[in-house]
Formats: C-alpha cells, sequence, structure tokens
C-alpha cells in the first residue's frame, strides 16, 4: 500500500478535526436525531432526514480522516535538510517575472492542500515544476490562464 506524504502539522490538524467530529459533532447529532424522532412521524419530518444526512456526511469524513491518518507517512519537514532545494514541505516564496507579484506556498500532502491558505499539493503540477529547482532559478509554467514565468525568490523548511 502506498503511504502518502504528510507533514506534521497538517496530520495535527486532520487529528484535531477527527477529535471534533467524534467528541462534538456526532454526539450533536445523535442528539438531534433523537429529539426529531420524538416529534413522531418519520416519514414527514424534515429535521429528522436532514439530521440523519448530516450524520452520513460526519461518519463518512471520520471514516476518511482514520484511513487518511493511518496509511500516512509524517514527515517531520523541520528534520530535513535539502538546503536550497525544493522537496516536500518546502516554502517557496515565488516571484512572478512579469507582473512583480509575490506568492508563498508550501508543498504538503494532498490532502491538507488548502490554496486559500498557501498549501499546495505535492501532486499538483506547480508543486510537481518546484521539486529539486533551488532559490534563485527561474521556471516557466504552464498555469490555467496561460504560461508564467517565475523566480524562486527564497525557500525554508518551517517546523
Amino acid at each position: 500500500m502506498k503511504r502518502a506524504p504528510m507533514t506534521r502539522k497538517g496530520a495535527e490538524r486532520l487529528r484535531q478535526e477527527l477529535e471534533r467530529l467524534k467528541t462534538v459533532e456526532r454526539p450533536r447529532i445523535i442528539n438531534a436525531i433523537a429529539e426529531a424522532r420524538a416529534h413522531g412521524d418519520l416519514k414527514e419530518n424534515a429535521e429528522y432526514h436532514a439530521a440523519r444526512e448530516q450524520q452520513g456526511f460526519i461518519e463518512g469524513r471520520i471514516k476518511e480522516l482514520e484511513a487518511a491518518l493511518s496509511t500516512a507517512e509524517v514527515i517531520d519537514v523541520a528534520r530535513l535538510s535539502p538546503g536550497s532545494r525544493i522537496v516536500f514541505g518546502a516554502t517557496v516564496e515565488l516571484e512572478d517575472e512579469e507582473s512583480g507579484d509575490t506568492v508563498t506556498y508550501q508543498i504538503v500532502g494532498d490532502l491538507e492542500a488548502d490554496i486559500k491558505q498557501g498549501l499546495i499539493s505535492v501532486s499538483s503540477p506547480l508543486a510537481r515544476a518546484l521539486i529539486g529547482k533551488s532559490e534563485g532559478d527561474s521556471f516557466d509554467f504552464q498555469a490555467p490562464n496561460g504560461r508564467r514565468s517565475y523566480e524562486i525568490v527564497a525557500v525554508s523548511y518551517p517546523d
């Protein structure tokens, strides 16, 4: 079985979500189902059906998180020492050579990726283009909105 890489921080975030689902959300939804059941006829009880549907989503997410955490290979990024070379876990500052805009991304596992937080999946096209390059390198990248040229301004490995 292939083990998916995950940062220590990402694994901790998923463990916290799993704990919240099991200790807060699951009991809350069980109470909501019991309360809706007490209202009588289940056929036309919208609260009951909504609560059961939500229970299905919560149980599905719990299973997904448990499976992900059981097969994850948690990599302590702080213990890597690739220098200025980009590998899994690197935080990379890029400058768009055309516009001069800078963006910062951390390369993380698939399950912890969240572009809004600057976390890009190791399997994403941008991360694949970055792996193995070093600070100061320039590269072209085929973005969804066309070809872009970037310079790698900085590479760091946060703990």
